[in-house]
């Protein structure tokens, strides 16, 4: 299962991802591990650039039990899904619009972006279920300044582009999640 959520910020989209996780690992077949759960990978791309972004990835780590293994990918999140691939596992990306911000300031997105898609495209018959989260930027008006409007550009693209790699495309707004796209 290959999910998209969206939704503007505090919209409730990283909660629902979660839940989602967390349901496909406890529907998991007793074939996934041992004790009959899905593995769960929580996949953080924030950089903790300041003192309110290390707060608020300290309560993103709070509110996520002792099931959920971390990996950090500020950058290079093909290369991470694809080191998983074969796994029995859920991996949460939360979120895709910090992981754009970081390749837009290292100046290599359009690699980063590229590499995205073709593992995501190879991974659609792997055992790996991928829940991807992001920030929809683009119902407001266009940004003025350049750097803004290639962030939204490149939001709003790449939205595009993984929508048919995706079985299910998620909205949130307001805490409801509102199905775009195949089954919630």
């Amino acid at each position: 299962m290959k999910q998209l959520i969206l939704g503007g910020a505090r919209s409730g989209k990283s909660r629902l991802a979660e839940a989602r996780a967390l349901e496909w690992s406890d529907e998991c077949p007793d074939t996934c591990s041992e004790i009959g759960r899905g593995e769960l990978i929580y996949v953080a791309t924030a950089k903790a650039g300041d003192d309110e972004m290390r707060q608020r990835i300290r309560a993103h780590q709070a509110d996520r039990d002792a099931r959920w293994q971390l990996v950090e990918a500020p950058l290079k999140l093909a290369e991470v899904l694809d080191r998983l691939r074969d796994r029995s596992a859920c991996v949460l990306v939360d979120c895709l619009t910090l992981w754009i911000s970081n390749a837009l300031h290292e100046a290599c997105w359009l690699q980063e972006r590229d590499q995205l898609l073709e593992v995501m495209h190879s991974l659609q018959d792997a055992p790996l279920s991928v829940v991807l989260v992001s920030n929809e930027v683009g119902s407001g008006v266009v940004p003025m300044g350049q750097l803004s409007r290639e962030f939204v550009d490149a939001s709003g693209w790449l939205h595009q582009a993984l929508v048919p790699l995706c079985d299910t495309v998620t909205l949130v707004v307001a805490g409801l999640p509102l199905t775009l796209k195949g089954e919630s």
